[in-house]
């Protein structure tokens, strides 16, 4: 019999949990706090959760409150974060491929270039090489920026360089700064390296891997790498145009910006919707269009087995997929000339679908604890919460103690969710002996 611990689907939520609590611990330390008193518990557990889960989301002004020892806390509870997610993410595929039988395993690792078991260790090991090397990159840009053009010290600016850096791939978005990051609205120095980040860190190691090792082949991708590829460069260009089309002329966002400030500005708030959760612009002056898109971007997300969240990239274009080819009547759903099954068709909408039923639920809730917020505001908030983004328009510090507490639950189950789900879903996958009668119902 099978000890339930031993369940992937139950291992993650575990692990994260701990953390959570090891970090909500420490976060209550009087040390950690540039203040006389400790943290309360729920600023600590807050905190704690939206580094673990790598959201960004913040109830106090982190450059202030917290002392150096709850900035190195947030620094290390958020690489944890964003390791744990990639490494967990990859290794729940290869425990679950365990489970097949070896013609299914040789035709998934035929058709998807996928790792054998064999390769955890290198698997692990090239993650961690990705992740440090990328952050050491970024840091040493942003440190050598901030010392050369800002007079930083160069102590202050190698701290101020790794913190963002860290923050940046693991897609954290806490900022060492009461404005977010405002003040460098126009330095494409400070900015593209964070965009750079954010990217890398938000396709996914399993697309990275794949776009490393087949960059002059791009026919032999597999789906997987194209759908997040291809996916994440159609969402950028056209985040990119509407954020320029409706923030314009917004006297409050790109109004008084010159036009390499205002492209730049674009780029970087619409990279950082998707998962980033750094602002560079007032996320809470943004036009009612803007915004509406802005939460379609952050459910979206980034690349599975990233350390992005929402719904992810691969999840809305296979149902972009499926949608064209029904309204085709095409029986297969063929993306690159490889037949999508069944199987992965009812996962995506199954994985949708529950998005959709926590934000609009939680939003629900949300707007029954509070009721000084227009509620565009709250699902706004709730849609970052949910999908990890970090961005705010300004109302998570003023919630009441029980609306953050729902944030934080919507927060961890946003994070570990469709993981979870999606390895439960493959694990408790039965092969039924018979079949019932075949009816349709009515549709539409």
């Amino acid at each position: 019999m099978r000890r339930p611990l031993r369940n992937p689907a139950r291992i993650v939520p575990i692990a994260f949990l701990g953390a959570i609590t090891v970090g909500t611990g420490l976060m209550m330390l009087p040390a950690s706090r540039s203040g006389p008193d400790p943290a309360p518990f729920v600023t600590a557990l807050f905190t704690a959760t939206s580094a673990v889960c790598v959201t960004g989301l913040a109830v106090t002004d982190t450059s202030t409150y917290w002392s150096p020892l709850g900035l190195a806390l947030i620094t290390v509870l958020t690489q944890l974060g964003g390791f744990g997610i990639m490494s967990l993410a990859t290794l729940l595929g290869l425990l679950i491929s365990r489970r097949l039988g070896l013609r299914s395993r040789l035709t998934a690792q035929a058709e998807t270039s996928s790792l054998g078991l064999s390769d955890i260790r290198q698997v692990l090991l090239r993650i961690a090489l990705i992740m440090l090397g990328c952050e050491a990159a970024i840091t040493l840009l942003l440190a050598g920026r901030l010392w050369s053009a800002y007079d930083y010290p160069p102590a202050r600016a190698l701290w101020y360089g790794l913190f963002h850096a860290v923050q940046a791939f693991n897609n954290g978005g806490f900022a060492l700064y009461s404005d977010g990051l405002v003040r460098f609205v126009g330095d494409a120095w400070i900015c593209l390296p964070l965009i750079i980040g954010v990217v890398i860190g938000g396709l996914g190691f399993p697309a990275l891997f794949e776009l490393v090792r087949e960059r002059r082949r791009p026919a032999r991708w597999s789906v997987h790498t194209r759908l997040t590829i291809w996916g994440t460069l159609a969402l950028i260009c056209a985040g990119f145009l509407c954020f320029l089309t409706f923030e314009w002329t917004n006297p409050r966002t790109l109004g008084p910006l010159d036009l390499p400030s205002k492209l730049l500005a674009a780029l970087f708030q619409d990279v950082m919707t998707r998962s980033g959760g750094f602002n560079t612009v007032d996320t809470g002056a943004l036009n009612p269009e803007t915004t509406a898109i802005s939460i379609g971007m952050m459910f979206i997300g980034g690349g599975s087995a990233s350390t992005a969240g929402g719904i992810k990239v691969t999840t809305f274009f296979l149902l972009a997929f499926v949608i064209w080819s029904e309204l085709r009547g095409e029986h297969d759903v063929v993306i690159g000339h490889r037949r999508i099954a069944g199987a992965s068709q009812r996962q995506a909408l199954t994985v949708a679908l529950i998005g959709v039923a926590l934000v609009g639920t939680s939003t629900l809730a949300l707007l029954s604890l509070t009721h000084q917020f227009a509620p565009e505001q709250v699902l706004y908030e709730a849609t970052s919460a949910f999908a990890t983004a970090g961005l705010s328009t300004g109302i998570t510090g003023d919630l009441p103690a029980a609306a953050q507490l729902l944030l934080v639950v919507l927060m961890f189950v946003g994070r570990i969710g469709s993981v979870t789900l999606g390895s439960a879903i493959a694990l408790n996958t039965r092969r039924k002996r018979f079949h019932y009668p075949e009816e349709r119902p009515i549709v539409g």
